[in-house]
This record gives structure tokens, sequence and C-alpha cells, in this order.
């Protein structure tokens, strides 16, 4: 904002104060105008042409403050001047142009509809009594009221086209700050939709791998003696199941940094970035799942086929997050059946198992189901999860693909 904009502001902020200023010094032109014109008009002296100047600039102070009080009180009085104290017109009678435009510019509509109304038929009523007291001819008159209504529409005229910008200006500035207020909305439901997703994403890779290696902690120490050779194996399994943590966890984070700037001499780290797993990592899953000791086995129905974008990462943590679920609360041994149905319009993922999943302890946070459930809806679909029949959990994803076909050459971006 320059000194300009800063100036319009302060004088926005204080109208009153200006216009009483202004008004002020109206007066110190107007006094020594009126005294020697209330000399010689007709009939009026002096003292009564400075009272009657007083009382028409003193509403001018008022004039953007409450514009139709003003123009009503000026109005008013220079009527009651011509009409009764003198019929000749006063230098203070002008004004009524400035109280005609204040109220045009700054009043409602309504009264600056009747202010120009007013102004006109003042205009008429000057013609008469110039006719009447002036000693001039009917086609003088006419020409002085005439005159007088013309200056009257002119001034009226400009002052719609002033009201016209104030009021566009207005509407683009309300309309800015709108936008700003928008925009910030839309920020915050960003950054909070943003977190929702990284919170999703840390859930199922931590807690995924640190229950695969949890239990493979466990099953390592207890073969330790009878079995050292499985001992060795859940050994490679955890440090397998680390690394694969720590990339995804890497590759998490990598996304929050700042691009990188060769400016600034940042290397690329686009060769450091590994692609976000998919359905077609569903095998990769069970096999990691199986090598920690659950019996586990994939079913396919249909044929495969590309997912529309985020779809194929949606299957995959969902069936991760059932999988720790599995290994976290179905109880030793548990036989688990994972699912993956392709149907032409969506996907269909069901992992159950017959394990005590649906009587054991929760922990009371339910971020996992939680998790499933948004990933899910935010495609349209939905997850339900509860105990099976006769024994185990099954958990449900249903995940439509609304085209129903994808061309052969689509691709599934992370």
């Amino acid at each position: 904002m320059n000194t300009w904009d800063r100036l319009l502001a302060w004088e926005e902020r204080h109208r009153f104060l200006v216009d009483l200023v202004g008004t002020l010094a109206l007066l110190l032109f107007m006094v020594p105008a009126t005294i020697a014109f209330g000399y010689t008009s007709f009939g009026s002296t002096p003292s009564t042409s400075l009272w009657l100047t007083f009382a028409l600039l003193a509403p001018l102070a008022w004039r953007r403050v409450s514009p139709t009080l003003s123009c009503a009180a000026i109005y008013t009085i220079a009527l009651v001047q011509m009409v009764l104290v003198t019929p000749i017109a006063l230098p203070a009678d002008l004004v009524v142009l400035a109280a005609l435009y204040s109220v045009t510019v700054h009043g409602p509509r309504w009264a600056h509809r009747v202010a120009i109304g007013g102004a006109l038929f003042g205009s008429m009523v000057l013609v008469g009594l110039a006719a009447r007291y002036a000693a001039v001819d009917r086609t003088t008159a006419v020409a002085a009221g005439a005159f007088a209504a013309i200056l009257s529409l002119a001034v009226w005229a400009f002052g719609l086209v002033r009201r016209s910008r104030r009021e566009t200006i207005e509407a683009l500035v309300d309309r800015a700050e709108r936008l700003e207020t928008e925009r910030d909305q839309q920020a915050r439901l960003a950054t909070a939709a943003e977190r929702a997703r990284i919170a999703r994403e840390m859930h199922d890779i931590v807690a995924h791998s640190l229950t695969v290696m949890i239990a493979q902690a466990d099953g390592g120490r207890y073969a330790a003696d009878a079995d050292p050779p499985a001992a060795t194996r859940a050994l490679g399994t955890i440090a397998e199941t680390g690394r694969a943590a720590l990339t995804d966890m890497r590759r998490l984070l990598g996304v929050l940094r700042d691009e990188p700037r060769p400016e600034r001499g940042d290397a690329p780290t686009l060769g450091t970035t590994t692609p976000q797993p998919a359905a077609d990592d569903l095998e990769a899953l069970v096999e990691q799942v199986r090598a920690s000791g659950v019996r586990v086995s994939m079913v396919k129905m249909g044929s495969p086929r590309p997912l529309p974008p985020g779809v194929g990462l949606t299957v995959y943590r969902i069936a991760q997050e059932a999988l720790t679920n599995v290994l976290k609360h179905a109880g030793p041994e548990p036989v688990t059946t994972v699912m993956v149905q392709w149907r032409p319009d969506g996907i269909t993922l069901e992992v159950t198992d017959d394990g005590r999943g649906a009587a054991a302890d929760s922990d009371g946070l339910g971020q996992g189901l939680r998790g499933m459930a948004e990933r899910a809806t935010m495609f349209g679909g939905s997850v339900t999860a509860g105990p099976r029949p006769g024994g185990g959990f099954r958990v449900r994803a249903v995940i439509p693909t609304p085209d129903g076909s994808h061309r052969p050459d689509q691709q599934e971006t992370p």
C-alpha cells in the first residue's frame, strides 16, 4: 500500500472529521461573499444572510456520515430561504448541489432519486420567484431555471458514475476478502487431509513392520535353543522387514522436504525413490507374512487389469492392515486367506482367518479399521469388518472403478 492509498484509507476512517474541516474552510470563503451580497439582496440584511449561510453550510459536516438527513436539512433550509426570506439565491445555496452529489454517492437509492426530484422542483420554484420578485422577463427566468435544472442533472449524473465506481470497488474488495478466506480454508483443509494421509501411511508402515518384527523376534527367541536355523531365519526376516520399513519411511518423509534446487547446488533425489506399492505387490506381502510363521494363502478371481491412480495403493494398504491385525490378534497358528476378486465394475478384497481375533482384546485406538474405511471412502468404496460365523474374523473391502474397463496402457501412479 503506497502513501496515497494509506491517505485514502485514513480519510475513509475519519469521514466526519474531514467533512467538518472542509465545512469550516468553506465558511471562511462564503462569509465574506455573503456579507457583500447581503447589502444588495432584495429585502435581506447582512445578519440574515449570515445566519442563512451558517444554517445551509452546517449540515455539510454530516454529508457522508448521514447523507440523507444532511441533504434533507439543506434542501429544507434552501426552500424556506427562497420562499420566506429572500427570493434570490445566496452564494451559500450552491451547497444544494454538494448535498445532491453526496446523497447520490453515499445515500440509499431512494434518497438520491427523491433528491434529484427535489432539485428539479426547486428549479421550477426559482423560475416563479425570479419572474415575480426579480423584475426580469419570463424568458430570462425560464432560462435561469433551466440552467439550474441542467446543472442539477449534471451533478446527479456525475454522482451516479462515482457511486457505480465505488460500488464496483467495494464488490471487488469484498470478493478479494472472500477469496482470501476461501484460500485459507482450502489450505487448512488440504493440510488436514495431508496430515490424515501421512498418518495413515505411517500407521500402515510402522504397525505392520513392527508387528512382523515382534512376531519374528518372539518366535526366534523361543526357537533359539531347539531349532537354531529357525532363529536364524527369523533374524533374516526381521532384517528384511526393517529394511523395507526404512525404505518406505524414507520415501514418505522425502515428499515432505523441499524440492531440490539446482541453483542452490541441491542434488536431485529422484533416483532414491521407489514406486508406491500396488495390487500387484499383494503376493509379496503374503510371502512376507507367511515368512513370519502365519499360514496364509492367496486366491485370485477374475482377470487382473490396471487400476485407476491410488486404488492399487488402497487395496495394498487395506490388505496390509488386515494381515497386521491377524498377526496381533488372531492368536497362535491362524489359517488366513487373502481373496482378490476382479469384477467388471470394481475390485473386492477379503481377508479372513479362523483365529480368535473377534474375541481378542483391543488397544482401544481403532486407528487401523478407521484408516481402512477412510481409504476406501476416498474412492467411493466401503469396508466391513467383523466376526465370521463359526469363529474367526473377516475384513471385506469393495472399491468400485467408475469406468468399468481401463486401457491396457493405463499405468497406476503413486
